[in-house]
C-alpha cells in the first residue's frame, strides 16, 4: 500500500459515525438526528487537543505568546499593581468600570490613530455590536463577500434596510454596487443616509490584502456628498502592517477616512479581547447602544493588563525586528515551493495551487496566511499527511470558506525555521507528487478495464 493510500484509508476510517438514538428522552434523540446530519457531510466539530508539533496553524503569528515573551510583559505590568483586584466586578455601566480601562482605551486609540476606543471582550463581540447599533433604519450595508461571520451575525440584526455583497477585493464589483444604490435610491443620492462598507484588512482565510485606497477613492467618486463610511475589521493586521503594526488603515493614510476599526487582540498580539477605535461620538453610541458592552461583564484586570503588555511589545523596535523575520520567512517558503518542478505539475494537474502568492516578489508586505488550495476533499488528505509529520495544519472547508473551495490554511508564525519550511514544503511536494502517481494508476487502471469490456 502507498503512502498516498494509507493516508486515505486514515481518512475514511477517523470519519464520525452516525450514532442516532433509538431509546431515550426525544430531546436527546432529535439532537443526535441534527448531529448526523454534520456527521455524514464530514462537517461536525469536534475539540482537538494539543500536542507537541510544529506550529504552523495558531494565530499567535509573532510568537509573542509560545515563547514567553509576553508571560513577562504581562508580570512586569501585574507588578506595578500589587493590590489589583482579580474580578472587574459588573458591567462597564454599573461596578465594572475603572481608570486603569479608561486610560487603556485611550492609548491604544491613540496608538492607532484615533482619538477614542472602547474595548470589547472578544472581537465576535464587537463585531456583533457594531452592525446592531450603527447602521441606521434605511441606511445601506455593502459589504465583502468574503466577510467574517461575526459581522454576518451583526447584520442579522441591523436596522439597515439594505444589504448587498460585492465580490471579493473586486474594486470594479464594489463600484458597481455602489453605483446601483445611487442611482435607485434618492436617499443615498442625496446623502440623507449613509452607506456603510464593511471590509477586512487581511482575510482570515485567504490572505488576501483589501485594497482599501482604491475603494475609498471609488466610495467618493460615486458619491461626492461623502456619506460612504468604512467599517475595516484589523483582526489579522494588528500587529503586523503599518509602523509598529498599527493596521492597514494608518499603513495606508486614511485614518480620517475610516470611521470604525477593529483591533483585536488574540492574533498578532497574543492574548484575547478586542477594542473598536473611532472617535468620542463612536465610543457613545457604544456605551449606549451595544449589548455586547452593556450586558455582560466587564474585562477582568488580568486580561486588560496582558492587552496593555501586548501594546508595549508591539510598540518597541524588537516587535520591529520580529515582524521582518516572519516576512522573511514567508518569502522562503513561496520561493521553495514555486521554485520546485513538481509543484509546477501539480498545479497544471488542478492539484495544487497557492494563490495568495502571485507577484509575491513585487510586494512591500506579504500575508503571514497562506491557502494551499487543493481538489474537494484533497484538503483532509493533506493535513493528515502534515499531522503524521507532526505539523499542525488543519483542512479548511465550506461553510468556513465558500462551497468547493476547500483548502489547508498554514499560518506562518516568527519563531518558525527555516529547517521547519523546508520540512513543510518537503511534505507538500511528496503529498503531492504521491497524489498525481495514484491518479495516473487509477487513470490506467481504468483504461485497461475498459479494453477488456470491449474484447
Amino acid at each position: 500500500m502507498s503512502a498516498f493510500e494509507m493516508f486515505h484509508d486514515m481518512i475514511v476510517a477517523q470519519k464520525p459515525k452516525a450514532r442516532t438514538l433509538k431509546n431515550g428522552p426525544t430531546f436527546y434523540r432529535n439532537l443526535e438526528r441534527r448531529l448526523d446530519n454534520r456527521r455524514k457531510k464530514d462537517r461536525l466539530y469536534v475539540l482537538k487537543t494539543p500536542r507537541n508539533v510544529v506550529d504552523f496553524s495558531s494565530n499567535d503569528v509573532l510568537s509573542l505568546s509560545t515563547s514567553g515573551l509576553l508571560r513577562m510583559a504581562f508580570y512586569e505590568e501585574l507588578a506595578k499593581y500589587p493590590k489589583f483586584v482579580v474580578g472587574s466586578c459588573g458591567s462597564r455601566l454599573l461596578d465594572g468600570n475603572n481608570t486603569y480601562i479608561n486610560n487603556l482605551e485611550k492609548e491604544i486609540a491613540q496608538f492607532h490613530n484615533a482619538t477614542d476606543g472602547v474595548i470589547f471582550s472578544s472581537g465576535y463581540d464587537a463585531n456583533v455590536s457594531l452592525f446592531e447599533v450603527f447602521p441606521g433604519p434605511k441606511d445601506a450595508i455593502v459589504y465583502d463577500e468574503l466577510v467574517h461571520a461575526s459581522i454576518h451575525d451583526g447584520m442579522r440584526n441591523t436596522k439597515a434596510t439594505i444589504r448587498r455583497s460585492f465580490s471579493h477585493n473586486n474594486v470594479d464589483s464594489f463600484r458597481a454596487v455602489l453605483q446601483e444604490l445611487h442611482d435607485s435610491e434618492e436617499v443615498f443620492r442625496s446623502g440623507e443616509r449613509t452607506v456603510i462598507v464593511s471590509t477586512e484588512s487581511i482575510y482570515s482565510m485567504d490572505g488576501t490584502i483589501a485594497p482599501l485606497t482604491e475603494m475609498v477613492r471609488v466610495a467618493d467618486e460615486v458619491f461626492p456628498t461623502r456619506n460612504v463610511e468604512f467599517i475595516v475589521d484589523e483582526a489579522h493586521s494588528t500587529g503586523m502592517l503599518g509602523k509598529n503594526g498599527r493596521g492597514l488603515v494608518c499603513a495606508l493614510g486614511l485614518e480620517d477616512r475610516i470611521a470604525i476599526r477593529l483591533h483585536t487582540c488574540g492574533k498578532g498580539l497574543g492574548c484575547n479581547g478586542a477594542t473598536v477605535v473611532g472617535n468620542e461620538t463612536i465610543r457613545t453610541m457604544l456605551i449606549n447602544y451595544a449589548h455586547g458592552l452593556i450586558y455582560t461583564t466587564a474585562p477582568s484586570f488580568p486580561t486588560l493588563a496582558a492587552i496593555r503588555a501586548a501594546y508595549t511589545l508591539i510598540r518597541s523596535d524588537f516587535c520591529e525586528e520580529r515582524r521582518l523575520r516572519l516576512q522573511t520567512l514567508v518569502r522562503h517558503f513561496y520561493r521553495k515551493m514555486f521554485d520546485h518542478p513538481s509543484f509546477t505539475i501539480a498545479k497544471e494537474a488542478g492539484i495544487l495551487d497557492l494563490p495568495s502568492g502571485l507577484n509575491f516578489e513585487g510586494k512591500e508586505f506579504v500575508s503571514q496566511i497562506v491557502p494551499v488550495w487543493t481538489r474537494n476533499e484533497d484538503n483532509h488528505q493533506l493535513a493528515a499527511n502534515m499531522q503524521y509529520a507532526d505539523y499542525n495544519a488543519w483542512p479548511i472547508d465550506f461553510p468556513v470558506v465558500p462551497r468547493d473551495q476547500g483548502r489547508v490554511r498554514l499560518v506562518f508564525h516568527t519563531d518558525n525555521t527555516i529547517d521547519e519550511i523546508d520540512g513543510l514544503v518537503e511534505i507538500i511536494i511528496q503529498w503531492a507528487e504521491e497524489k498525481m502517481e495514484y491518479m495516473k494508476d487509477r487513470t490506467h487502471w481504468k483504461r485497461q478495464l475498459i479494453l477488456k469490456e470491449k474484447l
